[in-house]
C-alpha cells in the first residue's frame, strides 16, 4: 500500500470517527446535559470493582490529563447532581478515589439507551454506514494484497 493512499485512508477513518463522535456528544449533551467524556467517567465507573476508581485511573482511561479529570470531576460537583463522589484513599492519602452514587448510576442508566439509540441510528444511516462499509473493504482489499 503506498504511504499517501494509507494516510488518505487513515483521514477517512479518523472524519469518519470525529462525525460519530461529535453525534454522540450532541445527543447527549441535549438530552442529558453531559459531555461524552462525562459519559464515559460514569460508565467506567459503573463497571469498577465497588464502583469506584482514583482519579489517575479515570483519567487514563478517558485520556483526560490529570488537570481536565479534575476539572471534569469538580464540574459534576458544582452542579450538585450527587452521581459523583470523591474519596481520601485510606493507605495513601495522596490519592483521591471517585466513586458513583446511586444518582449517577441511574444518570448512566438513562444516558445509555440514549448512546445506544443514537449509535444504532447512526451507522443505520445510510451514508455513514456507505462510508464504513467503502473503507472495510478498501482496507480488507489492501491487507490481502
Amino acid at each position: 500500500m503506498e504511504q499517501k493512499d494509507l494516510i488518505t485512508k487513515w483521514l477517512s477513518f479518523s472524519n469518519l470517527q470525529v462525525k460519530i463522535t461529535n453525534t454522540l456528544e450532541n445527543s447527549l449533551q441535549e438530552k442529558h446535559q453531559l459531555s461524552l467524556n462525562e459519559f464515559y467517567v460514569l460508565l467506567f465507573l459503573s463497571e469498577a470493582p465497588d464502583r469506584k476508581l482514583k482519579l489517575q485511573q479515570l483519567q487514563n482511561m478517558v485520556g483526560l490529563s490529570q488537570s481536565a479529570m479534575s476539572r471534569l470531576v469538580s464540574r459534576f460537583e458544582a452542579r450538585d447532581c450527587g452521581v459523583l463522589k470523591r474519596n481520601i484513599c485510606v493507605d495513601d492519602r495522596r490519592a483521591i478515589f471517585t466513586s458513583l452514587t446511586k444518582e449517577g448510576e441511574e444518570k448512566l442508566k438513562q444516558a445509555m439507551v440514549t448512546f445506544q439509540q443514537t449509535l444504532e441510528s447512526t451507522f443505520s444511516q445510510k451514508i455513514i454506514f456507505d462510508e464504513l462499509h467503502q473503507l472495510m473493504i478498501q482496507l480488507k482489499e489492501n491487507g490481502t494484497s
